[in-house]
């Protein structure tokens, strides 16, 4: 087992190499060509950027997905829907969105935060070049506000009918499970593969999730020219 050093060039190691979290490499940069060579063969940026340098790059074995068409929605969330209480967008508000991420429950403020101001450039490069994408949820204006209020949604990056999804908020309570609902359901209208939500949660597990080998995972990422939402 190992880490590996990476330098300007753009490469990845073997996976397998790695250590047992997944943490596989350490260096390189965060432009949109690494990013998306990156989330091709599995790999994703995870550090705490207020005590290390340089990015880390993870690649688990073990993956944790929701199939789309598997996305299980609770009667409580059902409720919730028919009562349209929220509006749901797509691709709306990015940066509103990923800032939520970074600073909902005050996450910004932990030692191990890892959602810092490098990242959020990165994938807002990324979302400029379309290869990032947020869902939005909304409460409607009403008489005590005069306009719409972002208050929860999710963001992630979507290569090769896959969503990589990275963060997600809720400032009122199912925010960002519904933000996960409408993303499954928008990706099973145009066949999409998995959504990836890197690792095993009490929320991914109620929802649907699932392990898979990181060999299903590259066969399921096979190149398609088309790209979710």
């Amino acid at each position: 087992m190992a880490v590996w050093q990476l330098d300007d060039e753009l490469w990845f190691p073997n996976p397998r190499w790695g250590e047992d979290d997944g943490l596989v490499a350490i260096g390189g940069d965060l432009s949109v060509e690494r990013l998306v060579l990156a989330y091709s063969n599995g790999f994703f940026p995870w550090y705490a950027y207020k005590m290390e340098r340089e990015p880390h790059w993870y690649c688990p074995l073990d993956r944790y997905v929701i199939f789309p068409d598997e996305i299980h929605v609770s009667h409580s969330m059902c409720q919730l829907m028919k009562q349209q209480r929220y509006e749901v967008t797509v691709n709306q508000n990015f940066e509103g969105v990923i800032n939520g991420c970074s600073k909902a429950q005050n996450r910004n403020e932990e030692h191990g935060a890892w959602l810092g101001p490098d990242i959020i450039e990165a994938f807002t490069a990324l979302h400029r070049r379309g290869y990032a994408a947020s869902v939005e949820v909304w409460r409607p204006a009403d008489v005590t506000t005069d306009a719409p209020q972002l208050v929860g949604g999710l963001y992630g990056v979507m290569l090769r009918k896959a969503f990589f999804g990275e963060s997600m908020f809720s400032l009122v309570p199912n925010a960002s499970k519904l933000a996960l609902i409408h993303l499954a359901k928008a990706m099973e209208a145009v066949e999409g593969r998995f959504i990836d939500c890197q690792f095993e949660t009490p929320l991914f597990k109620s929802m649907g999730g699932r392990h898979i080998t990181y060999d299903e995972y590259m066969n399921l990422l096979k190149p398609s020219p088309y790209r979710v939402l």
